[in-house]
């Protein structure tokens, strides 16, 4: 059973209402067919009744169970105007100017989010990285702690050949370009912390680098990473964090026992990582696009990461399967880890 059926069974003790902007979009009404069948929560698409009615027809898709949510003409409007109004970064705007804000449906599903009236949201399918994420890191409040809002991919990986079975969480994927190491420190305990949240196992971060555990190196990139590594971990500590936490590693004596025997790096995280730390964007994004395509392999996201709210923003070019899978992680966080897991222990014990 896939990661997401796994996870899909879990849910569907606690199902939730999961709010999409892009409600026109095929693949979208695809993904919220299948999660009012499989009896996960409320898919609420926002857009024109008629046209996504015909769209669905097309396909020969019933929307039972699925609603549909005009922003134009819904009785929330005035609520979340009010709501809009007294957020202090829109103060001073002219009904006129909120009523038009408010009406884009990012802003109106992100509101919508704050307002606790749905419990997760994916957007992205159709608009830019930039629109969709813009709503959200304006509205949804940061964590306790955090400074930086971030995102990550959820990669469940499945080699039968080697025998490597692992779900992967990687960050940064999508939002810092190059961050400092105050940022990674950052990505690390957030990203971390949704992993254990969804995959109830102990994370074990690696912060990647080219070198593994090097002394002499005087290269920027390498310092930031083991600076990273402390700043994270005294995050952690101050957080009271179950997690471990080692780097500067290389990819391959992160993940492969062997490897990190065979270079001498001992730590509970070299050999047995699942949350990976990339150094830039520029890394992460090829790494993540070049997993896919290699192994044939399916990722989720990208889930945000820092704020108080459950958000995904997915790629314009995510299937109808990336979508749900990404609806149902979205969902699962909605839902406390001691529920989702409810009378199970960590999975990946903690052993130093």
């Amino acid at each position: 059973m896939s990661f997401i059926d796994t996870l899909s069974n879990r849910l569907r003790n606690h199902p939730k209402r999961i709010v999409f902007p892009e409600g026109n979009d095929l693949r979208i009404i695809q993904a919220a067919r299948t999660f009012a069948s499989q009896k996960l929560g409320v898919p609420i698409l926002l857009g024109d009744r008629s046209e996504i009615k015909r769209k669905a027809q097309s396909l020969d898709i019933h929307l039972e169970h699925i609603r549909i949510l005009n922003p134009e003409e819904s009785d929330d409007l005035p609520i979340l105007m009010k709501q809009f109004e007294g957020l202090h970064r829109f103060r001073g705007l002219k009904e006129r100017e909120i009523r038009d804000f408010v009406m884009d449906r990012n802003y109106f599903a992100t509101l919508l989010l704050a307002t606790n009236r749905v419990n997760a949201l994916v957007s992205g399918a159709t608009d830019s990285a930039s629109s969709a994420l813009r709503p959200i890191l304006k509205i949804i409040p940061k964590q306790r702690g955090i400074r930086y809002i971030s995102s990550m991919l959820l990669h469940p990986v499945e080699l039968s050949e080697s025998g490597f079975n692992k779900t992967l969480a990687l960050a940064d994927c999508a939002v810092i370009p190059d961050p400092t190491a105050e940022q990674l420190a950052d990505i690390a305990v957030t990203t971390a912390k949704i992993s254990h949240h969804i995959t109830n196992q102990i994370p074990r971060v690696a912060f990647l680098s080219y070198t593994s555990k090097t002394k002499s190196s005087k290269n920027p990139t390498v310092a930031k990473m083991k600076s990273a590594t402390e700043l994270a971990r005294k995050k952690a500590y101050d957080f009271n964090l179950d997690i471990f936490i080692d780097g500067e590693m290389q990819v391959d004596t992160a993940l492969v026992p062997k490897v990190a025997q065979q270079k001498k790096v001992e730590s509970a995280v070299a050999g047995q990582a699942n949350v990976l730390i990339f150094p830039d964007l520029h890394s992460a994004n090829i790494c993540s696009k070049m997993m896919g395509l290699i192994s044939g392999s399916h990722s989720y996201g990208q889930i945000i990461t820092g704020i108080q709210k459950p958000a995904a923003e997915i790629s314009r070019g995510a299937s109808a399967h990336d979508i749900l899978g990404t609806a149902v992680i979205v969902a699962a966080q909605a839902v406390d880890r001691n529920l989702l897991f409810s009378g199970e222990s960590d999975t990946d014990a903690k052993t130093a």
